[in-house]
Protein backbone atom coordinates (compact mmCIF):
# COMPACT_ATOMS: atom_id res chain seq x y z
CA UNK A 1 0.00 0.00 0.00
CA UNK A 2 1.57 3.47 -1.11
CA UNK A 3 0.96 6.91 -0.68
CA UNK A 4 0.17 9.53 -3.38
CA UNK A 5 2.95 10.90 -4.79
CA UNK A 6 2.59 14.14 -6.52
CA UNK A 7 5.37 16.38 -8.48
CA UNK A 8 5.82 19.98 -9.46
CA UNK A 9 8.30 21.42 -11.57
CA UNK A 10 10.36 24.52 -11.37
CA UNK A 11 10.83 26.03 -14.46
CA UNK A 12 12.02 29.14 -13.81
CA UNK A 13 15.40 28.54 -16.16
CA UNK A 14 13.06 27.04 -19.05
CA UNK A 15 13.03 23.30 -19.95
CA UNK A 16 14.98 20.86 -22.25
CA UNK A 17 14.93 17.05 -22.85
CA UNK A 18 18.32 16.31 -20.71
CA UNK A 19 17.75 18.86 -17.93
CA UNK A 20 14.01 16.71 -17.77
CA UNK A 21 16.68 13.58 -17.81
CA UNK A 22 18.55 14.88 -15.19
CA UNK A 23 15.79 16.10 -12.71
CA UNK A 24 14.31 13.04 -12.88
CA UNK A 25 17.81 10.78 -11.80
CA UNK A 26 18.30 13.32 -9.29
CA UNK A 27 15.43 12.46 -7.87
CA UNK A 28 16.33 9.06 -7.33
CA UNK A 29 14.78 7.65 -10.97
CA UNK A 30 17.46 5.21 -11.69
CA UNK A 31 19.20 5.41 -14.92
CA UNK A 32 19.30 2.07 -15.62
CA UNK A 33 15.51 2.44 -16.23
CA UNK A 34 15.57 4.86 -18.51
CA UNK A 35 18.51 3.64 -20.33
CA UNK A 36 16.31 0.25 -20.98
CA UNK A 37 13.57 2.46 -22.40
CA UNK A 38 16.01 4.21 -24.89
CA UNK A 39 17.98 1.02 -25.53
CA UNK A 40 14.41 -0.77 -26.84
CA UNK A 41 14.49 1.98 -29.68
CA UNK A 42 15.40 0.22 -33.10
CA UNK A 43 17.83 2.33 -33.88
CA UNK A 44 21.64 2.60 -34.02
CA UNK A 45 22.93 2.41 -30.56
CA UNK A 46 22.55 5.52 -27.67
CA UNK A 47 24.29 5.31 -24.56
CA UNK A 48 23.48 7.59 -21.45
CA UNK A 49 25.91 8.56 -18.80
CA UNK A 50 25.17 11.02 -15.74
CA UNK A 51 27.35 13.88 -14.22
CA UNK A 52 27.57 16.06 -11.17
CA UNK A 53 27.83 19.65 -11.91
CA UNK A 54 26.82 22.87 -9.97
CA UNK A 55 25.34 26.25 -11.35
CA UNK A 56 25.71 29.17 -9.03
CA UNK A 57 26.91 26.68 -6.53
CA UNK A 58 23.80 24.71 -6.60
CA UNK A 59 24.74 21.03 -6.86
CA UNK A 60 22.51 19.27 -9.51
CA UNK A 61 22.70 16.32 -12.43
CA UNK A 62 23.45 16.37 -15.54
CA UNK A 63 22.40 13.57 -18.05
CA UNK A 64 24.40 12.82 -21.78
CA UNK A 65 23.02 11.45 -24.14
CA UNK A 66 25.59 9.78 -26.81
CA UNK A 67 24.63 8.94 -29.67
CA UNK A 68 26.17 8.29 -33.26
CA UNK A 69 26.00 11.37 -35.87
CA UNK A 70 22.98 11.13 -37.63
CA UNK A 71 21.86 13.62 -40.74
CA UNK A 72 18.25 11.21 -40.89
CA UNK A 73 15.21 14.12 -40.97
CA UNK A 74 12.52 12.08 -39.46
CA UNK A 75 8.72 12.66 -41.14
CA UNK A 76 5.99 11.76 -38.06
CA UNK A 77 5.27 8.96 -40.11
CA UNK A 78 8.99 7.62 -39.88
CA UNK A 79 8.92 8.30 -35.75
CA UNK A 80 5.29 6.76 -35.29
CA UNK A 81 6.35 3.43 -36.90
CA UNK A 82 9.62 3.42 -35.20
CA UNK A 83 8.14 3.83 -31.47
CA UNK A 84 5.03 1.31 -32.55
CA UNK A 85 7.08 -1.56 -33.20
CA UNK A 86 9.95 -0.40 -30.36
CA UNK A 87 9.61 -3.12 -27.72
CA UNK A 88 8.08 -0.42 -25.03
CA UNK A 89 5.97 -0.89 -22.11
CA UNK A 90 2.22 0.30 -22.96
CA UNK A 91 2.30 3.50 -20.86
CA UNK A 92 5.86 4.78 -22.19
CA UNK A 93 5.20 3.75 -26.03
CA UNK A 94 2.17 5.73 -25.62
CA UNK A 95 3.39 8.49 -23.90
CA UNK A 96 6.28 9.12 -26.33
CA UNK A 97 3.38 9.40 -29.23
CA UNK A 98 1.40 11.70 -27.51
CA UNK A 99 4.75 14.13 -27.17
CA UNK A 100 5.80 13.93 -30.79
CA UNK A 101 2.36 14.13 -32.14
CA UNK A 102 2.11 17.34 -30.43
CA UNK A 103 5.54 18.03 -32.10
CA UNK A 104 3.78 17.16 -35.49
CA UNK A 105 0.65 19.47 -35.14
CA UNK A 106 2.95 22.34 -33.87
CA UNK A 107 5.58 22.01 -36.46
CA UNK A 108 2.66 21.64 -39.22
CA UNK A 109 1.10 24.80 -37.83
CA UNK A 110 4.54 26.55 -38.13
CA UNK A 111 5.58 25.23 -41.23
CA UNK A 112 1.79 25.07 -42.84
CA UNK A 113 1.89 22.02 -43.83
CA UNK A 114 0.11 18.29 -42.74
CA UNK A 115 1.31 16.69 -39.86
CA UNK A 116 2.47 13.83 -42.04
CA UNK A 117 4.53 15.96 -43.93
CA UNK A 118 6.50 17.44 -41.11
CA UNK A 119 10.07 16.75 -41.38
CA UNK A 120 11.56 17.17 -37.38
CA UNK A 121 15.03 18.15 -38.06
CA UNK A 122 16.47 18.71 -34.83
CA UNK A 123 14.03 16.81 -32.56
CA UNK A 124 13.92 13.40 -34.86
CA UNK A 125 17.28 12.90 -33.92
CA UNK A 126 18.53 10.15 -32.47
CA UNK A 127 19.31 12.07 -28.41
CA UNK A 128 15.89 13.98 -29.35
CA UNK A 129 14.55 10.50 -29.54
CA UNK A 130 16.28 9.49 -26.63
CA UNK A 131 15.38 12.28 -24.55
CA UNK A 132 11.85 11.85 -25.03
CA UNK A 133 11.51 8.04 -24.65
CA UNK A 134 13.75 8.65 -21.28
CA UNK A 135 11.79 11.18 -19.52
CA UNK A 136 8.33 9.67 -20.42
CA UNK A 137 9.89 6.26 -18.94
CA UNK A 138 11.24 8.40 -15.88
CA UNK A 139 7.56 9.55 -15.20
CA UNK A 140 6.42 6.18 -15.51
CA UNK A 141 8.46 4.91 -12.90
CA UNK A 142 7.74 7.58 -10.45
CA UNK A 143 4.09 6.92 -10.96
CA UNK A 144 3.07 10.43 -10.25
CA UNK A 145 -0.72 11.01 -9.15
CA UNK A 146 -0.43 14.44 -10.55
CA UNK A 147 2.70 16.74 -11.79
CA UNK A 148 1.91 20.30 -11.78
CA UNK A 149 4.53 23.18 -12.98
CA UNK A 150 5.41 26.88 -12.47
CA UNK A 151 4.90 28.82 -15.78
CA UNK A 152 7.88 28.49 -18.27
CA UNK A 153 10.46 30.30 -18.97
CA UNK A 154 11.20 31.01 -22.83
CA UNK A 155 14.22 33.20 -23.35
CA UNK A 156 14.64 36.02 -25.72
CA UNK A 157 16.60 36.74 -28.60
CA UNK A 158 17.27 34.84 -31.45
CA UNK A 159 19.16 31.12 -32.33
CA UNK A 160 19.80 29.84 -35.60
CA UNK A 161 17.82 26.33 -36.46
CA UNK A 162 17.53 24.05 -39.30
CA UNK A 163 15.42 26.79 -41.10
CA UNK A 164 17.76 29.53 -40.40
CA UNK A 165 17.91 31.97 -38.05
CA UNK A 166 14.63 32.15 -35.78
CA UNK A 167 13.00 34.41 -33.13
CA UNK A 168 12.86 33.19 -29.46
CA UNK A 169 10.62 32.10 -27.95
CA UNK A 170 10.77 29.59 -31.23
CA UNK A 171 7.38 29.20 -33.19
CA UNK A 172 6.93 25.59 -32.46
CA UNK A 173 7.06 26.79 -28.58
CA UNK A 174 4.86 28.73 -28.85
CA UNK A 175 1.93 26.59 -30.16
CA UNK A 176 3.15 23.81 -28.20
CA UNK A 177 2.82 26.09 -25.57
CA UNK A 178 -0.48 27.90 -26.13
CA UNK A 179 -2.73 28.73 -22.98
CA UNK A 180 0.15 27.46 -20.50
CA UNK A 181 1.50 30.74 -18.17
CA UNK A 182 4.79 31.57 -19.79
CA UNK A 183 7.47 34.30 -19.61
CA UNK A 184 10.48 35.15 -20.96
CA UNK A 185 12.84 35.01 -18.30
CA UNK A 186 16.00 36.33 -17.63
CA UNK A 187 18.11 35.15 -20.19
CA UNK A 188 18.50 36.64 -23.47
CA UNK A 189 18.62 33.35 -25.18
CA UNK A 190 16.71 30.11 -25.74
CA UNK A 191 15.49 28.86 -22.74
CA UNK A 192 13.01 26.12 -23.92
CA UNK A 193 13.37 24.18 -26.65
CA UNK A 194 10.40 22.17 -28.68
CA UNK A 195 11.20 18.98 -27.23
CA UNK A 196 11.40 20.56 -23.72
CA UNK A 197 7.70 22.26 -24.77
CA UNK A 198 6.47 19.19 -26.18
CA UNK A 199 7.38 17.30 -22.81
CA UNK A 200 5.75 19.76 -20.64
CA UNK A 201 2.32 20.01 -22.57
CA UNK A 202 1.72 16.42 -22.44
CA UNK A 203 2.99 15.23 -19.07
CA UNK A 204 2.05 18.28 -17.27
CA UNK A 205 -1.57 18.19 -15.53
CA UNK A 206 -1.67 22.02 -13.72
CA UNK A 207 0.14 25.18 -13.60
CA UNK A 208 0.61 26.94 -10.27
CA UNK A 209 2.94 27.38 -7.80
CA UNK A 210 4.34 25.27 -5.22
CA UNK A 211 1.33 23.04 -4.11
CA UNK A 212 0.39 21.93 -0.60
CA UNK A 213 2.40 18.84 -0.31
CA UNK A 214 5.16 17.18 2.22
CA UNK A 215 7.94 17.03 0.28
CA UNK A 216 10.25 14.21 0.25
CA UNK A 217 12.53 14.66 -2.59
CA UNK A 218 13.95 17.24 -4.54
CA UNK A 219 15.97 16.69 -8.02
CA UNK A 220 17.50 19.00 -10.06
CA UNK A 221 18.74 18.50 -13.83
CA UNK A 222 20.66 20.61 -15.11
CA UNK A 223 21.62 22.18 -18.89
CA UNK A 224 24.36 22.47 -20.75
CA UNK A 225 24.93 25.97 -20.50
CA UNK A 226 25.79 27.63 -17.47
CA UNK A 227 24.33 31.52 -17.70
CA UNK A 228 25.39 34.36 -15.46
CA UNK A 229 21.78 35.22 -15.10
CA UNK A 230 20.59 32.03 -13.31
CA UNK A 231 21.29 28.65 -12.37
CA UNK A 232 20.15 26.69 -15.61
CA UNK A 233 18.31 24.12 -13.72
CA UNK A 234 14.98 22.55 -13.81
CA UNK A 235 14.00 21.24 -10.26
CA UNK A 236 11.66 18.31 -9.72
CA UNK A 237 9.95 18.52 -6.40
CA UNK A 238 7.96 15.15 -4.98
CA UNK A 239 6.13 14.96 -2.02
CA UNK A 240 3.03 13.49 -0.51
CA UNK A 241 -0.02 16.30 -1.20
CA UNK A 242 -0.55 17.80 1.78
CA UNK A 243 -4.50 17.89 3.18
CA UNK A 244 -6.57 21.25 3.80
CA UNK A 245 -5.46 23.02 7.29
CA UNK A 246 -8.99 23.41 7.95
CA UNK A 247 -10.63 20.34 8.08
CA UNK A 248 -13.60 18.95 6.70
CA UNK A 249 -15.53 22.58 6.49
CA UNK A 250 -13.78 24.77 4.05
CA UNK A 251 -14.22 28.49 3.66
CA UNK A 252 -15.04 29.55 -0.30
CA UNK A 253 -16.97 33.02 -2.16
CA UNK A 254 -20.09 32.13 -4.21
CA UNK A 255 -19.86 34.97 -7.35
CA UNK A 256 -23.56 35.18 -9.00
CA UNK A 257 -24.74 37.55 -11.91
CA UNK A 258 -27.71 37.44 -14.22
CA UNK A 259 -27.32 38.03 -17.95
CA UNK A 260 -29.90 38.27 -20.82
CA UNK A 261 -28.09 39.57 -23.41
CA UNK A 262 -24.89 36.99 -24.34
CA UNK A 263 -24.75 34.54 -27.31
CA UNK A 264 -25.29 31.62 -25.70
CA UNK A 265 -22.63 29.89 -28.14
CA UNK A 266 -20.43 31.42 -25.69
CA UNK A 267 -21.14 30.23 -22.71
CA UNK A 268 -18.82 27.26 -23.01
CA UNK A 269 -16.01 29.33 -23.11
CA UNK A 270 -16.45 31.31 -20.47
CA UNK A 271 -17.46 28.43 -17.83
CA UNK A 272 -13.97 27.07 -19.47
CA UNK A 273 -12.22 29.87 -18.83
CA UNK A 274 -13.58 30.52 -14.95
CA UNK A 275 -12.35 26.89 -14.42
CA UNK A 276 -8.93 27.65 -15.29
CA UNK A 277 -8.95 31.12 -13.56
CA UNK A 278 -9.03 29.06 -10.54
CA UNK A 279 -12.74 28.64 -9.92
CA UNK A 280 -13.69 25.62 -8.13
CA UNK A 281 -16.64 24.94 -9.94
CA UNK A 282 -18.59 27.39 -12.16
CA UNK A 283 -22.72 26.74 -13.74
CA UNK A 284 -25.61 28.10 -15.24
CA UNK A 285 -29.30 27.78 -14.52
CA UNK A 286 -31.88 29.37 -16.83
CA UNK A 287 -34.23 32.02 -15.28
CA UNK A 288 -36.84 34.55 -16.28
CA UNK A 289 -36.12 38.06 -15.85
CA UNK A 290 -38.27 41.48 -15.73
CA UNK A 291 -40.49 41.54 -18.87
CA UNK A 292 -40.20 38.37 -19.35
CA UNK A 293 -37.07 38.01 -20.86
CA UNK A 294 -35.11 34.18 -21.09
CA UNK A 295 -31.38 34.57 -19.37
CA UNK A 296 -29.26 32.69 -16.91
CA UNK A 297 -27.88 32.97 -13.55
CA UNK A 298 -24.03 32.44 -13.50
CA UNK A 299 -22.73 30.69 -10.55
CA UNK A 300 -19.00 30.59 -9.40
CA UNK A 301 -17.52 29.14 -6.54
CA UNK A 302 -13.81 29.66 -5.77
CA UNK A 303 -11.35 30.34 -3.15
CA UNK A 304 -10.66 33.92 -1.65
CA UNK A 305 -7.42 33.57 -3.26
CA UNK A 306 -8.69 32.90 -6.70
CA UNK A 307 -11.61 35.64 -6.83
CA UNK A 308 -9.58 38.22 -8.55
CA UNK A 309 -8.78 35.72 -11.33
CA UNK A 310 -12.33 34.77 -11.41
CA UNK A 311 -13.97 38.20 -11.49
CA UNK A 312 -11.48 39.69 -14.37
CA UNK A 313 -12.69 36.62 -16.65
CA UNK A 314 -16.63 37.23 -16.16
CA UNK A 315 -16.03 40.61 -16.51
CA UNK A 316 -14.15 40.31 -19.54
CA UNK A 317 -15.83 37.00 -20.95
CA UNK A 318 -19.36 38.06 -20.26
CA UNK A 319 -21.49 40.89 -20.90
CA UNK A 320 -22.47 41.98 -16.94
CA UNK A 321 -21.98 45.07 -15.39
CA UNK A 322 -22.12 43.74 -11.51
CA UNK A 323 -21.50 40.77 -9.28
CA UNK A 324 -22.89 39.49 -6.09
CA UNK A 325 -20.71 38.28 -4.00
CA UNK A 326 -21.25 36.11 -0.44
CA UNK A 327 -18.93 33.64 1.64
CA UNK A 328 -19.86 30.30 1.83
CA UNK A 329 -18.91 27.20 4.18
CA UNK A 330 -18.18 24.09 2.16
CA UNK A 331 -18.08 20.44 3.20
CA UNK A 332 -16.10 18.48 1.71
CA UNK A 333 -15.00 14.95 1.75
CA UNK A 334 -11.32 13.86 1.87
CA UNK A 335 -9.93 13.45 -1.41
CA UNK A 336 -6.90 11.85 -2.79
CA UNK A 337 -6.05 11.68 -6.60
CA UNK A 338 -4.57 8.18 -8.04
CA UNK A 339 -4.46 6.24 -11.32
CA UNK A 340 -5.27 2.85 -12.32
CA UNK A 341 -4.02 0.91 -15.45
CA UNK A 342 -6.07 0.45 -18.53
CA UNK A 343 -5.65 -0.76 -22.02
CA UNK A 344 -1.45 -0.17 -20.97
CA UNK A 345 -2.27 3.54 -20.02
CA UNK A 346 -2.65 5.63 -16.80
CA UNK A 347 -6.24 6.80 -16.07
CA UNK A 348 -6.69 9.55 -13.61
CA UNK A 349 -8.71 8.45 -10.63
CA UNK A 350 -10.10 10.61 -7.58
CA UNK A 351 -11.24 8.84 -4.21
CA UNK A 352 -13.20 10.46 -1.82
CA UNK A 353 -14.39 9.43 1.56
CA UNK A 354 -13.98 10.09 5.44
CA UNK A 355 -11.61 9.05 8.51
CA UNK A 356 -10.22 6.65 5.88
CA UNK A 357 -13.07 4.91 4.64
CA UNK A 358 -13.22 4.83 0.85
CA UNK A 359 -17.01 6.20 -0.20
CA UNK A 360 -16.79 7.22 -3.85
CA UNK A 361 -14.58 6.31 -6.51
CA UNK A 362 -14.70 8.02 -10.15
CA UNK A 363 -12.35 8.46 -13.06
CA UNK A 364 -10.91 11.29 -14.82
CA UNK A 365 -13.32 11.28 -18.02
CA UNK A 366 -10.53 13.58 -20.03
CA UNK A 367 -8.23 10.99 -19.73
CA UNK A 368 -11.00 8.29 -20.49
CA UNK A 369 -11.45 10.17 -24.04
CA UNK A 370 -8.00 10.70 -24.96
CA UNK A 371 -7.47 6.51 -24.22
CA UNK A 372 -10.79 5.91 -26.77
CA UNK A 373 -9.13 7.97 -29.13
CA UNK A 374 -5.79 6.38 -28.96
CA UNK A 375 -7.11 2.62 -29.31
CA UNK A 376 -9.77 3.59 -31.46
CA UNK A 377 -12.43 1.83 -29.03
CA UNK A 378 -16.23 3.04 -27.91
CA UNK A 379 -15.62 5.59 -25.16
CA UNK A 380 -18.56 4.33 -23.16
CA UNK A 381 -16.33 1.02 -23.42
CA UNK A 382 -12.99 2.43 -22.43
CA UNK A 383 -15.45 4.20 -19.49
CA UNK A 384 -16.75 1.02 -18.62
CA UNK A 385 -13.55 -0.76 -18.39
CA UNK A 386 -11.96 2.18 -16.43
CA UNK A 387 -14.59 2.57 -13.46
CA UNK A 388 -14.06 -1.28 -13.51
CA UNK A 389 -10.47 -0.82 -12.41
CA UNK A 390 -10.94 2.02 -10.01
CA UNK A 391 -13.34 0.32 -7.87
CA UNK A 392 -11.29 -2.89 -7.83
CA UNK A 393 -8.35 -0.67 -6.94
CA UNK A 394 -10.08 0.90 -4.32
CA UNK A 395 -13.50 -1.47 -3.01
CA UNK A 396 -15.66 0.31 -1.22
CA UNK A 397 -16.15 0.61 2.58
CA UNK A 398 -13.81 -1.84 3.10
CA UNK A 399 -11.17 0.30 1.24
CA UNK A 400 -8.69 2.78 2.34
CA UNK A 401 -7.91 6.61 1.24
CA UNK A 402 -4.45 5.57 0.91
CA UNK A 403 -3.56 5.36 -2.75
CA UNK A 404 -2.68 1.69 -3.96
CA UNK A 405 -1.12 1.82 -7.41
CA UNK A 406 -1.16 -0.81 -9.28
CA UNK A 407 -3.80 -3.19 -7.81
Amino acid sequence: MLSPMIGWLDLSAGASGDMLLGALVDAGVPLEVIAAAVSALPVEPVTLTEEAVTRHGLGATRVHVHAPASDVHRTWADVRALLTTAALPGPVRDGALAVFERLAVAEGRVHRVTPDRVHFHEVGALDALADVVGVVAGFEHLGLTELTASPVALGSGSARGAHGVVPVPGPAVLELLAGVPVHAGPVPAEACTPTGAALLAARVHRWTTLPPMRVTRVGSGAGGRDPVELPNVVRLVLGEPAGQPEGPETEGLLLETNVDDLDPRLWPGVLADLLAAGASDAWLTPILMKKGRPAHTLSVLCRPAAVAAVQAVVFAGTSTIGLRVQPVRKVVLQRVPGSVEVLGSRVGVKVAGVDGQVLNVSVEFDDVAALARRTGLPVKEVLRVATAAAHAAHPGASGSLAHREGE
